[in-house]
């Protein structure tokens, strides 16, 4: 496993000044709540935007499809009176959200002096990481730059290439900022693509071109660091609320099914299609890159999913049976390392219809068919977007293990 050397003492301090002004989750209950008609969706589609003390870690989507809901001390009474009024089963899971948070602070602040998988790492320090190690790999990795976001930073990526005329594949992670296992994740398949001595992970990794982007969302992330951990969207200012999904904002079906007109919303679609300088300039890089792309891989947490096209409509896409195929194959060899077990099928049926996403963007505007997003751990809700750095790295195994299967199956099928 590669190693490099931090100066994290200057960015340690700076997160030390702005940790005193991070929000808190005090006594802050996470409920799953399930909606069991038409009009449960409706009355929690209205409570999601009529407070800040409730926050929706999961969408509200479809009847009888679970919601992850956290909700302040002192809302508690009038969510269950919400709930009790309106005939809505709910459980509480968790009592005392700050808890986890405080756990995984402690650990942050006690992580590796040297870039590693045993803990989370801040927006600098990958980027440092990235960069030191195209010094090391020059002949195969080049820095890439896909784009900027509103606050001027950049979204950095790496290729790595180790002969010409392969085909590429596209990986990216942290479109949703809380999602930390994602970046991770996907520094981890960066650094087994260039360092690892496995034959199989090096016949895959010289099979193919690769540009990886850790994160998509840089503005969100560091927000995640600084501010509040539950930041899920971009930083565009709006007129009462900031950002936008990411994960809606792309020019495909946009703002049709499952995400909000509304600036408060997790799931707002943003102002238009492509508002977010972010989407549209990471967009405008994947359509330069027009026949070299034959795959797309975009990780997300949390669930254990494995899914394709589409998201906007129930119908299958035309490439569903071999999509399916792959995934099967994906998943079986994900399960064998540690026995996580993923299911799979399409965004809408898998796990809910949403509009205005990038996998179906690549897939209908850029037609590259191999089109799939990885929800990784964990599966439920009780720690939901903050996952123990203790399983970054049996998540990055598997998801490698699954990585090599997919390429395969894809390979056999005549999609890569």
């Amino acid at each position: 496993m590669a190693r490099v050397k931090l100066v994290v003492l200057g960015l340690c301090l700076i997160f030390e000044l702005v940790f005193s002004e991070r929000i808190r989750y005090d006594n802050y209950r996470i409920y799953q709540v399930l909606p069991r008609t038409y009009k449960h969706l409706q009355s929690l589609n209205k409570l999601e935007t009529s407070s800040d003390s409730i926050k929706f870690l999961t969408p509200v989507t479809l009847v009888d499809k679970r919601v992850d809901i956290l909700v302040a001390p002192h809302k508690t009474a009038d969510f269950a009176d919400f709930l009790d009024q309106h005939e809505i089963f709910f459980e509480l899971v968790e009592e005392n959200f700050q808890k986890i948070l405080d756990v995984e602070q402690e650990d942050f602040k006690k992580r590796s002096s040297t870039y590693d998988w045993t803990g989370y790492h801040t927006l600098n320090e990958t980027y440092e990481w990235m960069r030191w190690m195209q010094s090391r790999f020059p002949n195969v990795m080049e820095m890439i730059v896909g784009g900027k976001t509103y606050e001027g930073r950049e979204i950095l990526g790496v290729k790595i290439s180790y002969k010409s005329g392969n085909k590429g594949i596209f990986i990216d992670g942290g479109i949703h900022a809380r999602e930390w296992i994602t970046p991770a994740t996907v520094t981890y398949i960066i650094n087994e693509l260039v360092t690892s001595t496995n034959e199989e992970i090096r016949t895959m990794a010289e099979s193919y071109d690769w540009y990886i982007f850790p994160h998509i969302n840089p503005d969100g992330f560091v927000y995640t660091h600084t501010t509040d951990r539950l930041w899920r969207k971009t930083r565009s200012p709006g007129t009462t609320c900031y950002g936008a999904d990411a994960n809606r904002n792309w020019d495909v079906k946009w703002l049709t099914v499952g995400a909000s007109s509304q600036e408060c919303s997790e799931t707002y679609a943003g102002k238009s299609a492509f508002s977010e300088i972010e989407m549209k300039s990471l967009a405008d890089y994947i359509a330069s890159l027009n026949g070299k792309l034959h795959a797309y891989l975009s990780f997300h947490s949390y669930g254990h999913l494995l899914m394709w096209p589409y998201g906007y409509t129930e119908d299958p896409s035309p490439h569903d049976a071999d999509l399916r195929q792959i995934s099967e194959a994906a998943i079986t060899a994900l399960s064998k390392r540690f026995g996580t077990q993923y299911s799979i099928g399409s965004i809408n049926l898998a796990i809910y219809p949403s509009s205005g996403s990038s996998i179906d963007w690549v897939y209908d505007v850029q037609n590259i068919p191999l089109a799939l997003t990885y929800e990784l751990r964990p599966k439920s809700a009780m720690n939901g977007f903050v996952l123990p750095s203790a399983q970054i790295i049996p998540t990055a195994l598997e998801t490698m293990d699954s990585l090599i299967a997919l390429t395969k199956e894809a390979a056999s099928l005549g999609y890569l």
